[in-house]
């Protein structure tokens, strides 16, 4: 009788210690930084025989499920993916404590990570707590764009955009003065990082900057919104430039046509003078013959006989 009441006592006592292990975690969802480290904790409650302890560590995402940690007898196993990132618990047996550290966290790193903890015989009740992990990145520097005609009258679209960013950047835009002060833009603006300026006036112009944002942090961009120069401005500046081209090779010519006449007419001013000049001996010459002639011929009739 007494055989089977200890039998009895040792079979509750049994029972008892299957119902005892609990594992818990003090949180459910945990924000990490992009290159940061996370804590995940968990700690278990079982039996003073730890022989048989086994901690699993696994993560599940939308693209897959897999173990990263496994621990049993003493020996720590650490998918290769992990290798260097993953800090085993330490002594776990013995503290209780199944935590886990991962270094270096990446944005592909979200998801829930699930600790599973037995130790046989003691292996039913709450042998699991999941842990959601979120990887926040700060946006990237987004980049700023204008669309459309920038002149009076038409509408203009002005985009913003970061390559990176989690959770996905919400976009706003204000508009700088020269001080830099910010200011509220007039136009239809979204989370998206579009900004539409319809029938936009010149009082619109100058310069915009976007701010993406999210838990993480925020970057920013600028633009500026100058009037484009129209093609008919354009066709007239190109107009004024050959005519004044075409001025500019008239005066050339009328200046060196100019000196060039001033140098003709100081030539044959030149030529006229000589002429005068060598034109007076043969004058005076001409002069002297006739004068000559008629005193021989008075001498000639001097010494004629008389009849």
């Amino acid at each position: 009788m007494m055989s089977s009441m200890l039998g009895v006592l040792v079979l509750a006592s049994i029972l008892g210690r299957v119902e005892l292990i609990t594992v818990s975690t003090p949180f459910k969802s945990i924000n990490v930084t992009v290159g940061g480290s996370v804590l995940l904790q968990c700690e278990f409650v079982t039996i003073p025989d730890t022989s048989g302890l086994t901690i699993q560590w696994d993560f599940v995402s939308p693209a897959s499920l897999k173990q990263i940690y496994y621990y049993q007898s003493g020996k720590d196993v650490i998918a290769k993916p992990y290798e260097g990132r993953i800090q085993p618990p330490s002594s776990p047996g013995t503290t209780k404590n199944a935590s886990i550290t991962i270094r270096n966290m990446q944005p592909s790193d979200s998801g829930v990570y699930s600790c599973e903890v037995h130790n046989f015989p003691d292996v039913n009740g709450k042998s699991q707590a999941n842990i959601g992990v979120n990887v926040h990145e700060r946006p990237s520097p987004p980049y700023c764009a204008v669309h459309g005609d920038v002149e009076s009258g038409h509408l203009v679209t002005l985009t913003c955009h970061s390559e990176l960013g989690s959770p996905t950047p919400t976009y706003t835009w204000t508009k700088l003065d020269q001080a830099k002060t910010r200011m509220p833009v007039l136009g239809q603006t979204n989370p998206t990082g579009i900004l539409k300026i319809t029938n936009i006036s010149q009082f619109q112009f100058g310069e915009y900057q976007c701010n993406a944002t999210n838990v993480a942090g925020f970057t920013t961009c600028s633009i500026e919104l100058a009037a484009e120069v129209g093609d008919g401005v354009i066709a007239g500046a190109v107009i004024g430039a050959l005519l004044g081209c075409l001025l500019i090779i008239l005066v050339v010519w009328f200046i060196a046509h100019t000196v060039k006449k001033h140098r003709y007419k100081a030539v044959k001013a030149q030529e006229a003078s000589e002429m005068k000049r060598s034109s007076r001996p043969a004058l005076e010459a001409t002069e002297s013959v006739p004068t000559a002639t008629a005193a021989g011929n008075i001498h000639v009739g001097g010494d004629e006989p008389e009849a």
